[in-house]
């Protein structure tokens, strides 16, 4: 089968989008299993890159049973539309989205709905609860393949790539969101070591995913796709060679020179909690010395004041007897 259409080579979307469509499904969707539909707007760029800048939410309902029932309100769509272009007339629309997390058998006809204002739709499902350390973004476009006898057409999604980027101003508004989920106890070592810790998992869940994919291959259970081999030669060239000793003579310096700056960072916070409880010690002797001295005061003021009395008392006797 051949497709006859060109497709986009990458879907671009920026975090607002990612923001505002967790903001629907936890406002319209949320602990349910229902799913939340919107319109991407952007921009179709000449080098067939699709830049989705931003969205707005639409009224949808499906039947759970029956997935050929569903409602689009496809005239707030135009309502909404026809607003946003009076606040930025660059924004137009380039697709649709749907919190997923997976394709669904109404997807194509609601592509179809959608071609009604758009003539190639680019669909992103966004997954709003990942459970994996990746991209929660699919995106798909939607084309004509015509069967090997050219006697028939069908209708069927294509996976697009897809990458998250971000303006100067938005990274800095993420920054502040950040911010106040971060826990500002931890340190920053302990957050790179966290976040190394988060990609090497990442690249582990993807390599087992080759891996998977390779073997279901050999056993027969998938074709070979030539483009996949192609780019896994390439990720495998990329490779550095570890058989150089000069490159395993600069990855041990880089490691040490890593692991002495641990080294030395761990010693300093020891001696200096050493020393904050030895000044803890010594603040409270002082305190408890402090305390002492006013007692001892007291008890020589009474002591004298005793003496005096007795005094007092022998001369009175003494002047009676007299």
């Amino acid at each position: 089968m051949t497709i006859t259409e060109t497709t986009p080579t990458n879907v671009i979307i920026h975090p607002l989008v990612l923001l505002s469509v967790v903001d629907h499904y936890n406002r319209v969707a949320k602990n349910t299993k229902k799913r939340v539909v919107g319109v991407l707007l952007g921009q179709w760029n000449p080098d067939n890159t699709v830049n989705v800048a931003n969205s707005y939410a639409i009224p949808f309902e499906e039947d759970e049973r029956d997935p050929s029932v569903w409602y689009l309100d496809h005239n707030y769509h135009e309502s909404m539309y026809e607003m946003f272009k009076k606040v930025n007339a660059k924004e137009k629309v380039v697709g649709w989205y749907h919190s997923g997390p997976k394709l669904r058998a109404s997807d194509l006809e609601i592509n179809e709905l959608f071609k009604k204002f758009i003539p190639k739709p680019v669909l992103v499902v966004i997954d709003v609860k990942p459970k994996d350390l990746e991209i929660p973004t699919e995106a798909y476009y939607a084309v004509e393949e015509v069967h090997d006898d050219g006697t028939e057409t069908t209708q069927t999604f294509i996976h697009v790539p897809s990458t998250i980027e971000a303006e100067e101003a938005e990274e800095i508004g993420v920054e502040h969101l950040l911010r106040d989920i971060k826990d500002n106890n931890i340190g920053n070592l302990s957050t790179k070591i966290t976040n190394q810790l988060n990609s090497l998992r990442s690249l582990q869940l993807r390599l087992e995913s080759i891996r998977d994919y390779l073997q279901k291959v050999v056993s027969g259970q998938l074709p070979v796709n030539h483009q996949i081999i192609y780019n896994l030669q390439d990720i495998f060239n990329a490779l550095p060679n570890l058989d150089v000793p000069q490159l395993v003579k600069s990855f041990n310096i880089k490691t040490n020179d890593e692991l002495f700056a641990i080294y030395i960072s761990s010693l300093i916070r020891s001696i200096i909690a050493l020393h904050e409880l030895i000044d803890n010690k010594i603040m409270l002797k002082k305190v408890e010395n402090n305390e002492d001295e006013p007692k001892t005061e007291n008890a020589n003021a009474e002591a004298d004041k005793d003496k005096t009395e007795a005094s007092s008392t022998d001369n009175k006797e003494k002047t009676e007897n007299k």
